[in-house]
């Protein structure tokens, strides 16, 4: 897993063999942030990493300077791995919580420009997502929720739902609050 942009660009990390994850493949980090460039002012960005796993995303958000990131995950092996290199990389604008997405989502107040979700594959809730994160308004005025899961899924049925971008067996469906 490396670094793609940002103060720590091309900077390599080593997550534990160990950990239950599916890293988001460089192809399609590196393609995700080719349209995110375009749009936001990161500095300027409040972010969510739902299912955060290795940090892959919160990291390449912070070495970008994401004015702050909330990661949560439900594994302590993830949590733990992705405190380590917050602290180890001075990133003191990420916060991890261990937990339940779903429950978490239901108790944060406060909205975020920017939402991510790499939810497991094999999950079958996955469209629940976006819904829960509009009736919990967590989503800023022109913020964009972005929902990585297994091509063969449709979202497009959805609320908020804007368009579909796939890279291989990954696709990133992509909403945006209506309000």
């Amino acid at each position: 897993m490396r670094i793609i942009g940002g103060k720590l660009k091309g900077i390599r990390l080593q997550p534990p063999a160990n950990l239950p994850v599916r890293p988001t493949t460089d192809m399609a980090k590196e393609a995700l942030f080719n349209i995110l460039n375009n749009r936001y002012d990161f500095e300027a960005c409040t972010v969510l990493d739902l299912f955060c796993g290795t940090g892959n995303l919160t990291f390449e958000f912070a070495s970008r300077n994401a004015e702050t990131i909330l990661a949560i995950d439900q594994d302590y092996g993830c949590v733990n791995w992705v405190k380590s290199i917050a602290t180890k990389h001075s990133f003191n604008q990420i916060d991890v919580r261990k937990g339940d997405v779903f429950k978490l989502l239901k108790q944060l107040s406060g909205t975020y420009d920017l939402i991510f979700a790499d939810p497991p594959y094999n999950m079958a809730n996955i469209p629940q997502l976006p819904i829960l994160v509009f009736e919990q308004k967590l989503l800023k005025a022109d913020g964009l929720l972005i929902v990585e899961h297994q091509s063969n899924m449709k979202l497009d049925k959805l609320n908020g739902y804007t368009e579909t971008r796939k890279y291989g067996n990954s696709s990133f469906s992509f909403f945006e609050n209506a309000e």
